[in-house]
């Protein structure tokens, strides 16, 4: 969760993040609809908190784009247009108020994304990361005949993540946590297990051999038979 700033101390840092989760849930549920108002005094009420504490919220809550202040109107809670859906306490908050359209939308970014990204890693990836990626995939192989979901879970965040970064284009990097939010909610969220389907299991060695082989046109194909099970 976004860290409030300069006056939280480490007694009351527990306190703000409780509050703040709280006004984020409720905001991006609609319980709080965009347009409503509310002021420094209206959280202290609220919550039991000083102006202080009430300041470093109203602080946290605009850094993710759900409110702005207003010396006229006080604080004016902002459409979800605003919102820094890129921002992990955003992500979350949108997974526990509307899990289908989270998982729907960060599918979607993760195919019109990755297959780019494994494209341009068969072009950029060093010895050393395509190595990786097959030692990796070869890994969860294993795991997946085993059954060892958490593992598993951890090995495919980390091979998509390192495919990424591979890319060497620093946008899809800095995209990375947000992208992969989707494998790792997906099984939080009851939408499946961490283990997909064999045929797909089997895919990430293919990307990863198509990487070291230099061959991009394979590898995007192959990362699109990875996220089969997601396509749009």
């Amino acid at each position: 969760m976004t860290p409030a700033r300069s006056t939280t101390t480490p007694s009351t840092e527990p306190l703000l993040n409780k509050i703040l989760d709280t006004l984020g849930m409720e905001i991006i549920s609609g319980t709080i609809a965009a347009g409503r108002t509310f002021t420094l005094s209206d959280l202290s009420t609220r919550f039991g908190i000083s102006r202080t504490v009430a300041r470093e919220v109203m602080r946290a809550l605009e850094q993710l784009g759900l409110v702005v202040p207003s010396r006229r109107i006080g604080i004016k809670v902002l459409p979800s247009s605003h919102w820094n859906v890129f921002d992990q306490a955003v992500i979350d908050w949108r997974w526990r108020t509307d899990t289908d359209r989270q998982l729907r939308e960060l599918s979607e970014l993760r195919y019109s994304v990755e297959p780019i990204a494994a494209a341009l890693a068969a072009t950029k990836a060093s010895e050393d990361e395509g190595a990786s990626l097959v030692h990796i995939a070869k890994e969860m192989i294993e795991l997946a005949e085993a059954g060892a979901s958490e593992e598993f879970l951890a090995l495919d965040i980390k091979f998509h993540t390192l495919i990424l970064n591979a890319s060497r284009n620093e946008m899809f990097g800095a995209l990375a946590p947000s992208i992969l939010h989707a494998l790792e909610g997906r099984t939080r969220y009851g939408h499946r297990d961490s283990i997909p389907l064999e045929d797909s299991v089997r895919a990430h060695l293919t990307l990863a051999e198509a990487i070291v082989a230099r061959d991009g046109a394979r590898a995007e194909r192959a990362s699109r038979e990875v996220m089969a099970d997601i396509a749009p």
